[in-house]
C-alpha cells in the first residue's frame, strides 16, 4: 500500500514538472511602443527594443509603422469628412457610386450601404481573398465567387468582421472625388492633422520611409517593410505582367490597391492625434476636421454582441472568442458585459473606444476614454498570429502595455 501511495506521489511530481517545463516561455517582441495622451497632448512615451534589428536602429514613437486595422477606423474618418461635405450618403445604396449592382445574391433586394460595410453588416466575408488584387485588376471580380457571401445572412442582420468591406469603401470613396484612395486620404485626414503618413508608401516621403520600422516573426524573420531605408520599388500588388506603372490607376476599380483595411503606415505620436481627434468631438488643438455629430456617429455602436447575431472574432487571425463585443462606424467598444465577452485588456472595465490591429507580426491599439479625456497608443512587433497568454481574448503583451509594464 505505501509503494502504491509512493508511486502515485511520484506520478502527481512529475506530471507538474512535465507541465511546468511545456509552459511556453513569455513573448519577447521585437520592439514595443506605448504612447499615452489627453485633449491637450502626449503625456508619456515608454519604448523599446529596434525599429530594424538588422541596422541595430532602435524603435521610437516617431516612427511610421504598418498599424494594421486601426487604418479602417482612419479610413472611416475620411468617409466622414465626405459625408459632411455632402459628397457620400451612409444610407445611400453603394451601387449607384460603383457603377454596378453589389448585391448579395441571396438576398438581391437589400441594398449594401456604406453603414452596414463600416460596420461589418455587409454579409460579406474574406473567405474569396480581399488584397491581392494586383494593379490593373478588378477587385469586382472577387464578389463573382459565391464564398465572398455570408450565405446564411441578409445584409443588416449579422456581424462578421470582414476585410473586404473596406477596399469597397475606398471604391466608393474614390468614383465620389476622383481621387486616388492613399491621396484622398493625406488630403482629408492625415495632412490636416500635420500627420506624416501614408497608405502603402507612396504618398510618404523619402524621409519618412528611412523611419520605417520592419514587421518581424517570431523567429525574427522579416515579413514586412524590411526596406533598407527608402521606399519599396513596388508598394502595391504588381500588375500580372511585373509592370508597376501606378498611372494605370482608374477611381474604382480596385479598392485593395493601397489597403485601406491595414495598409496605413503611421506613427504611434501621428495615431495619438488620431486618438485626440475622438477626444476632442473632432477638433485638436483648436483646428476642426470633424463635426462632434460625426464623431458620435463613428463611435456609436451598431452592433451589440447577443447570441446568434454575430461573430466575436476574426476568422483568419485565430480563435479569440470574445475580442469583438461591440462595434460601430470601424470602431470597437471595449469592456462588454456580456456573457461571451473577453473585450477588456485594461482590465477595470471602463468603455474605451477605438480600434485593434494584428497582421505580419504586429499587435497594435488605439483606445480613448472620452469621458475622462485620456487615451493610449501602443504596438508591439514579432508578435505571434493568434493572440495569446492574457486573461481577456488579447495577449498578455498587450495586456502589459495597457498597464504600462
Amino acid at each position: 500500500m505505501l509503494r502504491r501511495l509512493q508511486a502515485c506521489l511520484l506520478t502527481v511530481v512529475f506530471a507538474a514538472a512535465s507541465a511546468h517545463a511545456a509552459k511556453p516561455a513569455p513573448i519577447k517582441p521585437a520592439a514595443t511602443v506605448r504612447v499615452a495622451f489627453d485633449r491637450e497632448g502626449i503625456t508619456a512615451i515608454d519604448v523599446d527594443g529596434f525599429a530594424d534589428v538588422a541596422s541595430g536602429r532602435k524603435v521610437s514613437a516617431g516612427d511610421p509603422v504598418r498599424v494594421a486595422s486601426i487604418s479602417k477606423l482612419v479610413t472611416a474618418i475620411g468617409v466622414m469628412r465626405l459625408v459632411e461635405d455632402g459628397k457620400l450618403d451612409l444610407d445611400a445604396d453603394v451601387s449607384e457610386l460603383l457603377g454596378w449592382s453589389l448585391r448579395h445574391p441571396a438576398f438581391p433586394d437589400q441594398p449594401i450601404t456604406l453603414r452596414l460595410l463600416l460596420s461589418h453588416r455587409s454579409s460579406l466575408t474574406d473567405a474569396a481573398g480581399y488584397y491581392a488584387v494586383p494593379l490593373g485588376g478588378q477587385l469586382r471580380s472577387i464578389l463573382d465567387d459565391p464564398r465572398a457571401w455570408d450565405s446564411a445572412h441578409a445584409p443588416g442582420t449579422y456581424f462578421r468582421y470582414t476585410n473586404l468591406n473596406f477596399p469597397l469603401v475606398a471604391m466608393v470613396m474614390e468614383r465620389a472625388t476622383g481621387e486616388r484612395f492613399d491621396r484622398l486620404m493625406h488630403r482629408l485626414v492625415l495632412q490636416p492633422l500635420g500627420i506624416e503618413g501614408c497608405f502603402n508608401w507612396d504618398a510618404c516621403s523619402e524621409a519618412t520611409a528611412a523611419r520605417a520600422v520592419v514587421l518581424y516573426d517570431t523567429e525574427g524573420k522579416p515579413v514586412r517593410d524590411d526596406n533598407l531605408g527608402r521606399k519599396p520599388d513596388c508598394p502595391v500588388v504588381i500588375a500580372s505582367d511585373g509592370n508597376c506603372d501606378l498611372s494605370r490607376w482608374r477611381a474604382g476599380d480596385n479598392g485593395a490597391l493601397f489597403s485601406p483595411q491595414g495598409g496605413l503606415r503611421i506613427s504611434a505620436n501621428g495615431l495619438a492625434r488620431i486618438g485626440q481627434l475622438l477626444l476632442g468631438d473632432g477638433s485638436v488643438d483648436g483646428m476642426r476636421l470633424l463635426q462632434p455629430a460625426s464623431v458620435q456617429t463613428l463611435v456609436q455602436p451598431l452592433w451589440t454582441y447577443a447570441p446568434e447575431t454575430g461573430m466575436t472574432f476574426e476568422e483568419d487571425s485565430g480563435p479569440d472568442r470574445g475580442f469583438f463585443c461591440r462595434y460601430g462606424l470601424a470602431t470597437q467598444t471595449l469592456a462588454t458585459k456580456r456573457e461571451g465577452c473577453r473585450d477588456d485588456p485594461f482590465g477595470d472595465g471602463v468603455a474605451r473606444v477605438g480600434h485593434s490591429g494584428s497582421a505580419y507580426g504586429l499587435l497594435s491599439g488605439l483606445w480613448v476614454d472620452r469621458e475622462a479625456g485620456t487615451g493610449l497608443v501602443y504596438f508591439a512587433t514579432g508578435m505571434p498570429g493568434e493572440r495569446s497568454g492574457g486573461r481577456s481574448a488579447f495577449s498578455a503583451v498587450e495586456e502589459q502595455l495597457t498597464l504600462g509594464r
